[in-house]
């Protein structure tokens, strides 16, 4: 039988209402039994988790508060730390302010009472300076009664009325009467000054004590003056005697070096004239050559002048070797041995006057390529004048008609001048001069100057070189010695316009440093009297149109003398020429 209990029903209250009492079987009961102590259980068991959830809660709660409060205190102290850090900086910084207007306050304390020290020392030394000053002011007003004293007695001793009887002329004594009367009257100008109450000042003590040193040396100046007064005569007397011997001395020495002068511009003459006589004499020994009429003659006179000219066309600064076969052909050609020339072998020997020829047309076209090809390129009168040189030491007559040539167009060269006879035209005169004159009228004066530069320039680079495998020793056959006579004979010849301001220039820049070394010391004597002497000279002669060459010449020479040196001129031929 079954025994069936209704669960428990919960009251209002929350209890449980009594069961209802249902019949039912053992295991039934026993079933519900185990049923209802499970819910209680678990009741039980939920009600202490409740109970725990609670006391959780209120711990954790309890923690929070507590935390809370702890902050709040931590918050109330850093406040409280916070207005008392405040309060001690504002205290620290009020005692501060207070320290520093103590120390400003002290420090000005101590500037016043420096100040008022500094017053006081400066009131003090302005007394003692005052003091000086009286005293001192004292002292030079003494002195200057002193030296006023002194002055007028040395003053009566310059009085004329006062002195015995001199050899002093009356002029000298006036003069020093006055001069002594002039410095009593600035000495007593200075005491009128200070007998106002006025102390004198060390300018006023200045003055006077000058006008006295000067008073001394006034009066010793004329006892010197008065000492030597007998003396004086016969020194005048002696020095007359002297002046008259150097006068006459300076007559026969200036009667010599015009004698001197004149013979050697004579001698000069002569041996431009000789030259010229050789050179028309050599003309006059082709002239059947020259002009013959028969067609191989004339043919043979081509080739040979052809052979003679070319070579010399040809001479350049290329090479050292190439210039050495210029002049192997040009010395073979005048030793009478056969050369190549157009393609034809032609030789000196071939005529008897050929040798002639060729020697005067080749000195011709050294001349012509001086004129011409140096005058427009400087540079090539070296390699053009070493084969010169060396041809004119192997074979002189050559060297004779290329002076010759060389005088006859460009007469500066000698030096010389050419006075214009009676009866000689004006163009003549002109080509005499060594102005091309043709149809049209005599070259202008630029041309002139730049053919006769460069006719110089090459005579000045033929003078110094040597042809460097020649054979023979000893001095060159127209060397230094003949640049350093003709510098001289041009600074004894009265200077012309343009013309002698050029050549100058031009053979100095060419030969200066040649002559530089050869004769040193007496070359720059030479030098500093072409500057201070002769450059003037120039400058009168030379018209403000012409002042180019006369510009160059001064710088030149100032330069020059300046740095005592003269560089070497461009274009010198050097070992590395010779080995290319």
């Amino acid at each position: 039988t079954l025994v069936f209990l209704s669960p428990p029903v919960l009251d209002m209250s929350g209890l449980p209402s009594p069961p209802a009492i249902s019949l039912l079987s053992p295991k039934a009961m026993e079933m519900a039994g185990r049923i209802i102590r499970f819910e209680e259980e678990k009741r039980e068991l939920r009600q202490e988790q409740q109970e725990k959830l609670v006391a959780s809660v209120v711990t954790s709660e309890s923690e929070q508060l507590k935390r809370f409060e702890e902050f709040m205190e931590l918050k109330q102290r850093q406040d409280f730390q916070s207005m008392r850090d405040m309060m001690d900086r504002e205290t620290k910084e009020s005692i501060g302010r207070q320290e520093k207007l103590k120390e400003e306050q002290r420090h000005r304390m101590k500037i016043l009472n420096l100040r008022l020290r500094e017053a006081e020392q400066q009131r003090l030394r302005e007394a003692e300076l005052e003091r000086q000053r009286q005293a001192e002011g004292r002292d030079r007003r003494r002195n200057l009664n002193t030296i006023q004293e002194e002055i007028l007695q040395l003053n009566q001793l310059l009085e004329p009325s006062t002195q015995t009887r001199t050899d002093l002329p009356p002029s000298s004594l006036s003069s020093y009467s006055t001069r002594g009367n002039q410095l009593c009257s600035q000495v007593s100008e200075v005491v009128r000054k200070t007998a106002e109450g006025e102390f004198p000042s060390v300018d006023d003590m200045t003055a006077a004590e000058r006008a006295l040193h000067e008073m001394r040396a006034l009066i010793r100046l004329k006892q010197e003056e008065v000492a030597k007064a007998q003396e004086k005569k016969k020194e005048q007397e002696e020095e007359e005697e002297r002046r008259k011997e150097a006068e006459l001395r300076a007559q026969q020495e200036a009667q010599k070096k015009a004698e001197e002068t004149a013979k050697e511009k004579d001698s000069t003459l002569k041996w431009y004239k000789e030259l010229q006589e050789a050179s028309a004499q050599c003309a006059q020994a082709f002239e059947q050559l020259n002009s013959s009429k028969d067609m191989q003659t004339k043919k043979l006179k081509l080739e040979l002048q052809k052979a003679a000219t070319i070579p010399v066309s040809q001479i350049s600064s290329n090479s050292g070797s190439q210039l050495r076969e210029i002049f192997d052909k040009v010395d073979k050609l005048l030793s009478g041995r056969a050369v190549v020339s157009g393609g034809r072998s032609v030789s000196t020997s071939q005529h008897p006057q050929a040798l002639e020829f060729v020697s005067y047309k080749l000195a011709e076209k050294f001349v012509k390529q001086g004129e011409e090809e140096v005058a427009s390129h400087h540079e090539a009168a070296f390699p053009i004048a070493v084969v010169a040189s060396g041809i004119w030491e192997l074979h002189p007559r050559v060297g004779e008609l290329v002076l010759a040539h060389l005088h006859k167009k460009c007469p500066y060269a000698v030096p010389h001048y050419p006075p214009m006879k009676d009866g000689t035209a004006v163009d003549d005169y002109q080509r005499i001069l060594g102005y091309r004159v043709d149809d049209s009228g005599v070259e202008g004066q630029d041309s002139f100057l730049k053919r006769m530069s460069g006719m110089i320039r090459l005579y000045a680079a033929i003078i110094q070189l040597r042809w460097p495998y020649g054979s023979k020793q000893g001095p060159l056959p127209h060397g230094l010695s003949h640049g350093w006579r003709w510098l001289a004979q041009m600074l004894n010849m009265e200077p012309l316009a343009d013309i002698t301001a050029t050549l100058l220039f031009d053979f100095l820049e060419v030969c200066g440093n040649a002559l530089m070394k050869q004769y040193q010391g007496q070359f720059w004597k030479l030098i500093l009297l072409l500057k201070d002497e002769y450059f003037p000279r120039i400058e009168a002669v030379t018209s403000s149109g012409q002042m180019g060459s006369v510009i160059r010449l001064k710088q030149f020479l100032e330069t020059s003398l300046q740095n005592r040196q003269i560089s070497p001129p461009k274009g010198q031929l050097t070992s590395v020429f010779w080995r290319s």
